[in-house]
């Protein structure tokens, strides 16, 4: 019984049928299914867990706290952001914890015309990827931009994260409200 030859095995199930005198219940026909179909509804007690994993458990608990973390990688000498327990330049296991700034340089950006719920809006909504500071080039997150407008936004722009108030953070991207302009003397 059971297994992806049981069939063979057993020789077929055709005589399953064949041995069946009477099916037990009672045969409906369509009449009987007039005036609608039986339905029962029930709530069932589900339980459930979900964890993001090691790295972007960590990540985003860090967020909360209004820091950056990544891993370093001593394989192939790199600063992966956002972190990875498992490098795949060089295949191995990364190695240690490390903080970066919250500043960085805007890689590539979009302004968009459309909110968050693909409704058309008059001032544009600016996106991108932030390369960050401290991590191995081309490593960043996309985000909004703020602070500026779409004619001042540049790639090669240096900006600093503007953080949700402590009591409003619940570690998620979204407690960096938006990357803005660098000012001078920070970072």
């Amino acid at each position: 019984m059971g297994g992806p030859d049981a069939v063979r095995v057993r020789g077929g199930d055709g005589d399953v049928t064949a041995r069946v005198s009477k099916w037990p219940g009672i045969e409906l026909g369509p009449k009987d299914l007039e005036g609608g179909v039986t339905a029962v509804r029930y709530r069932p007690e589900a339980k459930f867990a979900w964890s993001a994993g090691e790295a972007m458990s960590r990540f985003l608990a860090e967020l909360q706290e209004a820091r950056l973390i990544a891993r370093e990688c001593k394989g192939c000498t790199r600063i992966l952001f956002p972190p990875r327990m498992f490098c795949e330049e060089c295949y191995r296991p990364t190695d240690a914890w490390v903080y970066l700034r919250d500043t960085g340089t805007i890689e590539t950006y979009s302004v968009s015309y459309l909110d968050t719920d693909a409704r058309r809006i008059t001032e544009p909504i600016l996106v991108g990827v932030v390369s960050i500071d401290g991590a191995s080039p081309k490593m960043g997150m996309m985000h909004y931009f703020g602070e500026m407008s779409k004619d001042e936004i540049r790639i090669g722009m240096r900006v600093k994260a503007k953080w949700r108030a402590p009591r409003d953070r619940v570690g998620s991207v979204l407690d960096i409200v938006y990357f803005r302009p660098l000012r001078e003397g920070e970072g």
